[in-house]
């Protein structure tokens, strides 16, 4: 994690979703940040041994969690004019700040008679080194992307038998699983996971996210010694989420622009 004081724009997007930033231990109906230690990764002789290792310190910091529903998919979420996160970013820069400002973001696709999206947002000030394996991860082909996503969790609360079914995804390469898409923008990287593409995990998500408290990280997946030990892109902890709190989105947004998964959108919308 940055040690220096988290700029005004991420604060600004971990505290002005409609999903609310909640307390790690004891929060429902929103998300916080738990520890990296909380996530086993590959340790720097897991190619001999197959040992793990606490996850240590996040790569990026973890910048906010939209929970929204539409009536159609939403894809590249964070190309949108009305992307509460993309917009705090934009209005930091316009005024001159937070310049190497960036934004990782992965957004969950569960689709049904309404579509809904978890969205999980990941920023940094710090410019990404040229020779890391993150660089690499965003500037490889989808082919590179398809071989590194990984996807590791683990459910923290919730019933036994909901637990039980969780255990079979505790890590994962995404693109094996489900159908991944990329976006790449001047000050952003988006991977978008269309759980429809496997109904179990369409289903599961959807119990974890109303029945259960779990840890979802992003590990870039080693595929040489000199990549070991793994790292953590980021992390989150959704908390007994409830269906019925997801922020409606306009498929087109129009002006003046009503902010995605914005708290105070929420407040001024009747229907939520």
């Amino acid at each position: 994690m940055p040690s220096r004081p988290e700029p005004e724009w991420i604060t600004e997007t971990v505290n002005g979703g409609s999903t609310r930033h909640v307390d790690l231990h004891t929060g429902i109906n929103g998300w916080a940040s738990p520890p990296g230690d909380v996530f086993s990764v590959g340790s720097a002789d897991y190619f001999t041994n197959k040992q793990k290792c606490p996850g240590g310190d996040y790569l990026l910091s973890a910048a906010g969690v939209d929970w929204l529903k539409s009536s159609t998919k939403l894809d590249n979420i964070l190309a949108r004019p009305d992307n509460r996160v993309s917009h705090a970013l934009r209005k930091a820069q316009s005024l001159g700040r937070s310049q190497n400002g960036f934004i990782f973001a992965v957004n969950f696709h569960i689709p049904g008679k309404e579509h809904h999206h978890s969205v999980h947002y990941f920023a940094t000030e710090e410019p990404i080194p040229s020779d890391s394996l993150l660089k690499r991860f965003m500037d490889g082909d989808e082919s590179f992307l398809n071989e590194r996503f990984k996807i590791v969790s683990q459910v923290v609360k919730g019933p036994w038998i909901v637990k039980a079914a969780a255990g079979q995804f505790g890590a994962f390469l995404a693109a094996k699983t489900v159908r991944c898409t990329y976006h790449k923008g001047p000050n952003y990287f988006e991977i978008d996971v269309d759980t429809g593409s496997w109904p179990i995990l369409a289903a599961l998500v959807r119990l974890l996210s109303e029945y259960l408290t779990v840890d979802v990280g992003y590990v870039m997946e080693a595929k040489t010694e000199d990549e070991l030990p793994e790292r953590l892109i980021g992390g989150v902890r959704l908390c007994h989420m409830e269906v019925s709190s997801a922020f409606v989105v306009d498929p087109q947004p129009l002006k003046p622009y009503r902010m995605m998964g914005s708290a105070e959108a929420s407040h001024d919308d009747n229907t939520h």
